[in-house]
């Protein structure tokens, strides 16, 4: 279901030509790449093809993480956007909970410097089309604010199903990054894989939301938990299975 096709060398052409600032951001070299991506798709052998890029044990789903992703004054540019328009967070398929989502949200602008810089940087780590990705989105958590446990995949028998997947399809892959250092609380915490991960600045936490068969894996249920102390800021790209439109 999630296997999507290679894209041909003239689309992959036409794609870059219509998204200047990634070749302009990475050169020739990413240019080559974004034709062998050509899905919405990673894998295993591309994310730990860099140094520092550690996949967690487990056979129950494909986590990957690594530290200082992004340098801190990006980092901080990202965190000064996020402030300047940020909303309360809303939630696809409301599940009654009004204390489910106590975040707050930033649709952040594709045509601004610094968020080209931190989806050139995602496209070089991914080798994912830039085409099936969502718009790069931010978020803040102030002290006691959390997003309980949930899945970024969407429920095929949902009411929210026809509305967010009808033209791109299931999401693919979640990278998020950390903003900033928490000084307590705050954490990523997989329930099913036994692990937590801790804010710093500039991580990168990425996960693959599908099984092999392409369903939706349950084991990427996740908890933003609850800041104890301090101000939480991430930054989430989503992909899907087609082109996003």
């Amino acid at each position: 279901m999630h296997n999507a096709l290679p894209l041909g060398s003239e689309n992959c052409a036409k794609r870059i030509a219509a998204q200047d600032y990634f070749v302009l951001a990475l050169g020739a070299a990413i240019a080559q790449v974004s034709c062998m991506a050509g899905s919405g798709e990673s894998s295993d052998a591309i994310l730990r093809r860099l140094d520092g890029v550690k996949r967690v044990p487990t056979g129950r789903a494909e986590v990957f993480v690594k530290d200082a992703f992004l340098p801190a004054n990006l980092c901080a540019e990202i965190i000064r956007l996020i402030d300047l328009d940020r909303r309360p967070s809303t939630l696809a398929d409301h599940n009654g909970d009004a204390g489910f989502r106590t975040s707050e949200t930033c649709d952040l602008s594709p045509d601004n410097a610094a968020v080209k810089d931190v989806e050139a940087r995602l496209f070089k780590f991914t080798q994912i089309d830039p085409a099936h990705g969502e718009p790069l989105q931010g978020q803040r958590y102030e002290v006691g604010q959390e997003f309980k446990q949930h899945t970024d995949w969407f429920n095929p028998d949902g009411e929210d199903w026809e509305q967010f997947c009808s033209v791109s399809g299931q999401r693919t892959w979640t990278f998020m990054i950390y903003l900033n250092t928490v000084e307590a609380g705050g954490a990523t915490r997989f329930k099913a894989l036994g692990k937590k991960f801790q804010p710093t600045v500039g991580k990168i936490l990425g996960w693959n939301n599908l099984t092999p068969d392409g369903h939706g894996n349950v084991n990427t249920l996740h908890h933003a938990m609850k800041v104890r102390k301090g101000v939480k800021y991430v930054i989430t790209k989503w992909y899907r299975e087609r082109p996003w439109g």
